[in-house]
Formats: structure tokens, sequence, C-alpha cells
């Protein structure tokens, strides 16, 4: 096991350690013993970077089940390295921050075993080298993010989130594993790096659309594109570092990763570049819409984190198109892609300030309602700054970093209309446009955002507490992110040529040279655009209570929230009456479908089915073995017409220990002890359970009843008998006791057979048995001690009762 392999296990493993050392240590915040964690991982791969610059990516072998193509194999080249920075480095000041943020009285075991897991997990999707692994981390997130949103489970809408959140991420998770295991197919390998290596091949394979379109879903539902994106606000419940942390740096970047690894593969179809460049600017456009007209401060962060994540998607959609050019076209495209990670690293620093911001000033004021808000300013002058720095970036203003990826975005999106394939230089010109459009709802959203915390009037009346300036632990992290913010945007040389370009060199056909961001370009289309955006956006913020009115009264049918809540009420109630219509709560009405069911499906594979029954080589029926069957039969009919239950109990035990006699004469008579046993105990068994039963009189059974019962029995002994045979008679392999016999002693060193397979040559089958029975005594005993809990609390409300 490599050290690569160990920085992916090490959060895994703490999050087993965090919550046995909360049981024992809670006079010092527990987040103290957690941040060394993500801050080893950060420095650990920024070694990382002298060697992706260099244009060598590492690989990392390790077998673990290779029979199935499921090898531990991880990969480091830039853009991987890119997002294990982001994961480790926002994670190390989430922790920070979640210091000052959480109370010690918190659960603060489980939420930092939830965070560790998640960021292991983010870990696995973003290094894995091998499709199977990385699914398994990719449902590893959508399982711990589920946790962490319902922190707070106490509460109706953290659970209501976190059910919403789970539901959507997992259908594109089950989406993604149809997509990765068709790729496979096509690819003939589970290796990313064998599948790009092969993308010919996966090009003209008949699962290359179908792969596309499900690879497709499962990263638009993990990145909250429309009209998955609903999951994303409510998830907001969660605890601000949370929110901070999953919502906008890790968790919802993880389609976007998706995406970019897999463009070299798919990049050559029309269909994903406008999937991906249409979905992420619809994304865009209906996001930051929705964000002006937001009332809670998170809600406000959520929608637009939603909309850069559609801004970035679109990028990488333009940047696929670099894939159909060659030389200096090429790369003319491919600078979307450079575009699109500088804005991945740009909204991760000013997202997750303002996400801190906003956990700040909900934790000074008690309060994330802008109606209640304003008037901050002076009041907390430090989050002021951080704010308007942070906000401004993603508004895109300059000198910040969020102003020079935002250009480079418009750019992109203006270049593309002079692509001469895939009708981008017609119905392409709707791109720029709601690029633009996009553009200026983004920036009156940021501005906005700012004015109605800090500006205005001071409401103390409506404050749940009075506002005060946070501790220096809840400022000290965003305010290292707005220091980011700065110097990404004055100095951005200094990511340029040692994060992004490795990271779009793994992405991009061709590889591309040295990188520059300039604040001008020039009188650029860009540039004019960027004016117009802050033109109209001045205009749209002055008039804003005007054309907000219309935007709220938006009916219920255009909200993709108002479709799931629908569906999600229709979908349990009609179950819930299909499963009420056969769940009587009677065995026998059980036991009457599964028996029917077994009947009619045997039936129907008969019919379409050509089969044959060869007696040849069946052996005779010795006149010893007719007299058990003629008791077996005499003992099951006796049980049917018995008026006694302890006459039937007898009666059924008789089958049993028939049927061990039979064993003796087949040379089985380790068989016939177990069965004589397993009769022995059932049947004492059978005799205290039926002791302690209501006394039922079963002569009450109308004649249907009875008709109903030998029918049903008939059919299953008749459809058991002739699988049997037919079994026996196409018999299209050589029997495997041969094997058994010859290794029995060799391999398994032992020389009972029986024992043998059940332990070595079976012995997983009967691992998992072990496990069912295991599990259903943990079962039995649940319900004995909530029975018996339930019954003291019963008799212990009694005697109050009779107290008081």
């Amino acid at each position: 096991m490599s050290w690569l392999h160990i920085a992916v296990l090490l959060p895994l493993i703490f999050a087993v350690i965090i919550p046995i050392l909360y049981r024992f240590q809670k006079r010092i915040h527990l987040g103290w013993f957690v941040l060394p964690v993500p801050v080893v991982l950060f420095i650990y791969f920024l070694t990382y970077i002298s060697t992706t610059m260099s244009g060598n990516p590492i690989l990392r072998h390790l077998n673990w089940m290779p029979q199935f193509g499921m090898n531990f194999d991880l990969y480091v080249d830039g853009l991987s390295l890119l997002f294990s920075l982001l994961i480790t480095g926002i994670g190390s000041l989430v922790v920070l921050y979640s210091i000052g943020y959480l109370s010690k009285k918190e659960q603060l075991g489980n939420f930092y075993c939830y965070l560790l897991l998640f960021m292991g997990a983010m870990l696995g999707v973003v290094l894995s080298d091998n499709v199977i692994i990385l699914y398994l981390f990719w449902e590893l997130t959508s399982f711990s993010s589920f946790l962490l949103i319902s922190f707070w489970r106490t509460k109706q809408k953290p659970l209501y989130g976190a059910q919403k959140s789970l539901i959507i991420t997992v259908f594109g998770g089950v989406s993604l594993l149809g997509g990765i295991i068709l790729l496979s197919i096509a690819g003939n390998s589970t290796s990313i790096r064998e599948l790009i290596a092969n993308a010919d091949q996966i090009q003209t394979s008949p699962y290359f659309i179908l792969a596309m379109v499900l690879i497709l879903l499962g990263a638009m539902t993990k990145s909250a594109q429309v009209p998955f994106y609903i999951w994303l606000p409510d998830a907001m419940e969660a605890p601000t570092p949370v929110s901070a942390y999953l919502h906008s740096a890790t968790m919802v970047k993880a389609g976007i990763y998706l995406v970019a690894r897999m463009t070299p593969i798919f990049a050559v179809s029309q269909g994903w570049i406008w999937a991906v460049t249409a979905v992420g600017l619809i994304t865009l456009f209906w996001a930051s819409l929705n964000a002006t007209k937001q009332q809670d401060l998170k809600g406000i962060l959520a929608f637009s984190t939603v909309s850069q994540l559609g801004m970035i998607m679109a990028m990488l959609g333009i940047g696929a198109v670099s894939y159909h050019y060659q030389g200096e076209n090429s790369q003319l495209y491919a600078a979307a892609f450079t575009a699109a990670i500088f804005h991945l690293i740009n909204h991760a620093t000013f997202k997750g300030g303002l996400f801190m911001v906003a956990g700040a000033v909900d934790h000074s004021t008690g309060t994330r309602d802008v109606k209640k808000l304003g008037g901050l300013l002076t009041i907390m002058p430090i989050t002021f700054t951080i704010t308007i720095i942070t906000a401004l970036s993603m508004a895109g203003v300059p000198p910040f970093n969020g102003f020079l990826s935002k250009e480079n975005f418009l750019e992109s999106m203006l270049e593309v209309t002079n692509a001469g394939i895939f009708s981008l230089n017609t119905i392409g010109i709707l791109i720029p446009i709601v690029a633009i459009v996009g553009s200026i709802f983004t920036f009156v959203y940021s501005v906005r955002f700012i004015g109605q915390i800090f500006l205005g009037s001071y409401k103390p009346d409506q404050l749940p507490n009075k506002p005060h300036e946070v501790s220096i632990l809840m400022l000290l992290s965003p305010g290292i992110l707005a220091i980011l913010v700065i110097v990404f945007g004055f100095f951005p040389g200094i990511i340029a040529n040692t994060i992004i370009s490795p990271a779009v060199n793994a992405v991009s056909k061709t590889p591309i040279g040295h990188v520059e961001f300039h604040f001008f370009h020039g009188f650029t289309p860009a540039f004019f655009s960027t004016l117009a955006v802050y033109a109209v956006g001045i205009l749209m913020i002055l008039t804003f209570s005007y054309w907000v009115r219309l935007l709220k009264a938006q009916p219920d049918v255009l909200k993709f929230n108002h479709w799931y809540d629908t569906i999600g009420d229709y979908i349990p109630s009609t179950s819930s009456k299909l499963t009420n219509s056969y769940v009587t709560g009677f065995t026998r009405n059980n036991l009457i479908i599964i028996f029917i069911s077994l009947i009619a499906i045997t039936a129907v594979t008969l019919l379409v089915t050509p089969f044959s029954l060869n007696f040849d080589e069946v052996s005779q029926i010795r006149p010893f073995e007719l007299i058990i069957i003629v008791i077996i039969l005499t003992a099951a009919t006796m049980i049917v017409f018995a008026r006694s239950r302890l006459f039937s109990i007898i009666m059924a035990s008789a089958v049993g220990y028939s049927v061990a006699i039979f064993f003796i004469f087949f040379n089985a008579p380790d068989l016939a002890l177990t069965q004589f046993v397993v009769e022995s105990i059932s049947t004492a068994l059978f005799l205290l359970c039926f002791y302690h039963l209501p006394n039922l009189n079963r002569h009450k059974e109308t004649p249907s009843f009875k008709l109903t019962n030998f029918l049903v029995a008939l059919g299953t002994g008749a459809v058991v008998t002739i699988l049997g045979l037919i079994a026996y008679s196409n018999r299209y392999f050589d029997s495997i006791n041969s094997f058994y016999k010859e290794h029995v002693f060799d391999l398994a060193h032992g020389k009972n057979m029986v024992n043998v397979i059940l332990v070595d040559f079976r012995g997983t089958d009967t691992l998992f048995e072990s496990s069912v029975l295991g599990i259903a005594g943990l079962g039995v005993y649940t319900m004995i001690k909530l029975r018996a809990k339930h019954k003291h609390e019963y008799e212990g409300g009694q005697d109050d009762e009779q107290t008081e």
C-alpha cells in the first residue's frame, strides 16, 4: 500500500477513531483533534505539484478484487490534484471554522465522523482510476452528505432536505452505475486511463450514446443542474460548515469533475457538447433569476451556487468543441477549459467565504432573514470587509479573481458562435445571450447580498439576538479565503501554470502552453458585455421592487419543487395502498401469493421453453423406500384432517424424521443426524409456541377455503416435482461432486467431505448464512428489549397517575 492510498484512507480511519475519542474527551473542542487530518493531507498533496507540472501523472496500484476488475488504483494528474487540494484545503478551513461555530454541547463525535467520512469519499472519487471504485466512493459521498444535512435530526426541515438530496443523488448514482458498466463493456476495461486510450473503440460501440446519457444524468444530479438542482437549497438546513464545504467547494463539484474526466471520451459527440452547454446555461440563468427573490441568506447562496455550477458546466461544454479542431483553433476553444478550471478555484474561495459569512451573521443576530437584517456595517466591520471582497468577486467586479474568470467565461461564450459545426454559428447565438443575462442576475443578487445585511436601516427590535462581531475563530477561515480572492485576482500567475495548466492538460485534446490572465484585453466584445452587465445590473437593482413582484408571482407549475412534492406524495400513498392490498397480516395469504406466483411463473416458463424428461437413469424405488414414502404421505394427509394441535405437531415431526431415514439409506449419516437434531428442536419449539397461542377453531373453515389450500398445495408440489425431474434429465455440465471427492483432502486438508464443503469450498455462503442468523438474533433481542422498555414505561406511567 502506497502513501497515496494511506492519504485517501486516512480520513476514513479517523472517522472511526474520532467518535471513540469523543466518548473519553470532552474538555477540549473535538475539532482541534480533527484539524491536523486535512492540514497534513493538504501539505502532502502540495508535494505533487512539481510532478503534475512536468506532465508525469502518478499511478499507484493495489490489488483488491482483480477477478471482478476492482483494483484500488489511484491516479494523480493535474485534474485530480486540483480537486484534492480543494477538498483538503477548504476542508482545513471548514474544520477551523466549525470549532468556533459549533458548541461543545453538540454531538461533535457524530459531526466530525460524518465530515471525515465525506472527505475520504471525495478524495476517493477524484483520485480513483477504477470506475467501479469511483462509483463506490461516489455513493459514499451521497450517504455521508445525507448524514451531515440531517445532523440536526430533531428538526423537520433538515430531515426533509437530507431525504430529498439522498433520493435525487442516489437516482443519479444508479444512472452512473449503468453508464460505467456500459462504458466498461464498450472499452473492455474498468481503468479510466485505458478507457480514454480506447476512446476510438468506445465511440463506435452501440452502447456509446446510452452510456453518455447515463453518465450525464449522474453528473447533473450531483452538481445540481436543472431540473435536479432542487435538492441543494433544501440542503442549506445543514450546519453552515457543511454548507461551506459540501455545497460550495466539494460535493457539488463531483459532477463537474466527472464531466471533465469523461470529456476525452465523449467530446466527439455533438450531443455531449450541446447537452453540457445547454444544461449549464439554463441552470445559470434559472438559478441566478431565482436567487434574486430569496429571503434567506443561505437560500441566496444556494441558488447562486447552482448558477455558478451551471456556468462552469457550460464552459466545459464549450471546451469540448476543441476536440473537433486542430492546431490553434483547437487551443482557441480549449481556452474554455482554462476558464472553467480557474472559475472552479475562484468559486471555492469566494463562495466558501460567503457561506461562512452567512453563518457568522446568523450566529451573531440569530436570523438569516434579510427582511430583519440591515445596518450591521458598524457593528460587524470585519465581517463586512470579508463580505464585500467575496461578494464582489462573485459579481465579477475587478480587481478580484471572480472578474478574471468571468471575463474568460464571456469570451468563450462569444467565441463559440464562430465555430462552423453543430449549428453553433446559427442557433448558437443564443449561447452568449443567455450567458450575459445570467451574469446580470448574478451581479444583482451579489450586490444586494451586501446591501441587505450591512446597509440600510438597523432593526434591533426584529433580531432575536443583540448583534456583535463574531469570534476570531469564525473570522479566520473566511478571512483567509478573502485574502486568496485578492491574491488570485492580482497575482493569478501563482496558480496559472502550477495548478490550472496541468488540470487543463488533463482534459484538453492538445496541451496548452503558458497560461496568462489579464484584467484588460482591449476593447473586445467581452469587455463591452461586461459593461452591459454592470449597467443593466445597477438599473435592475434600482428598480428591484417593481420587477421582483412579477418574479414572486411565479405559478407553482413552473416550480420543480412543486412537481417533486406532488410525485413524492403520490408514490408513497399509492405504494401504501398497493402494499396494504396484499399484506394483510395473515401468513396464509402471504404463502398463497408466493406459491401462486411460483406456479404461474414456472408454468409460463415451461410453456415457452422446450424441455425433455428422461427416466432412463432414474434408479428403481426399493421396497423400504416405498414404505417411507407411504408414511410421509400418510402423516402429511393426517395433518390436514387433524383436530388437535398436538397431533398436528407429532405428524409434522413424523414427516421430518422419515426424511432423515431417507438420508441414512442414501449413505448420508451426517445429514441424517443433523435432521434428527433439527426436528427434535423444532418439535420442542412448536410445542412451546403453540402453548402460548390463542385457541383458534379451524373447523369454521369454509369448503372454498380448504379447496384453495388444496389446489395451491397440489400445484406447488407438482411444480417442484417437475422442476426436479427436468433438472435431473437435462444436465449440461458434469457434477461438481467428483471435484469435491478428489480434492477434499489435498486442498482443504479435511476428511469429512460435508464439513469441508460447508466450511472451505462454500465458506463464503456459510458465512453469509451465519450473518443472517446473527442479524435475526439481533432483531429478536431488540424487539424483546423494546417490549420490556415499553412495558416498564407503561407501568411507570400508571404508577405516576395513581400517585397523582
